[in-house]
């Protein structure tokens, strides 16, 4: 199995990386060939407008898009989420989505940089101990359709935002998993989404 990393922007590296460690062969995807070969991809943290912007310059917005609604596992962290959501609130003007994942995401839902955090969760088909999961400009799911599945949560002034969720082939979380050096989430994405789909 080839995953592909989308490298215009953002930590794709620290994703090659995690992927690596979990014995799958990881390449950065820049080019339409790249998005032909490969397996399954994973859209990185780093800025979703520009992530967008550069693929539509590239030539490779409108092939990503096709080959996710086609059933490519994808899995998204942070402006990954935000990626693959079908609905933005708080978008930027002109903001694109791949789409595909029936959910309303809310960009920079916990607030700017300095509100970053941590906190542990407990993530639904990743056994004990929690995941300890860093929110850097992080958004939530304000909504969700009814084939998505919330894998895990935070609380927030009192109130309970899904930060994980899946819809079939699509899995993405709010959190940034590969700057933890904790690689059970792309684990889970490998084993899980991606074997579901491949076997």
């Amino acid at each position: 199995m080839l995953v592909g990393v989308l490298a215009l922007q953002g930590d794709f590296r620290e994703h090659i990386s995690a992927l690596a460690e979990c014995g799958v062969e990881a390449i950065p995807v820049k080019r339409l060939a790249e998005v032909e070969a490969i397996d399954a991809l994973v859209l990185p943290g780093g800025e979703s407008t520009t992530i967008a912007k550069l693929a539509r310059t590239f030539g490779l917005f409108d092939r990503i898009s096709e080959r996710i609604h086609a059933g490519l596992p994808t899995y998204g962290s942070c402006a990954g989420m935000i990626l693959l959501a079908d609905r933005i609130e708080d978008a930027a003007a002109g903001q694109e989505s791949f789409g595909g994942l029936d959910i309303t995401v809310r960009r920079n839902a916990f607030g700017r940089q300095v509100d970053s955090f941590e906190s542990d969760l407990n993530m639904s088909g990743i056994t004990a101990p929690a995941i300890r999961a860093v929110f850097i400009r992080a958004p939530w799911v304000e909504s969700l359709g009814p084939s998505v599945e919330v894998l895990a949560s935070v609380e927030f002034n009192g109130e309970l935002h899904p930060v994980a969720v899946r819809q079939g082939n699509l899995l993405a979380t709010s959190f940034h998993p590969e700057i933890t050096g904790d690689n059970r989430v792309h684990r889970y994405f490998i084993e899980s989404v991606c074997q579901a789909v491949i076997s």
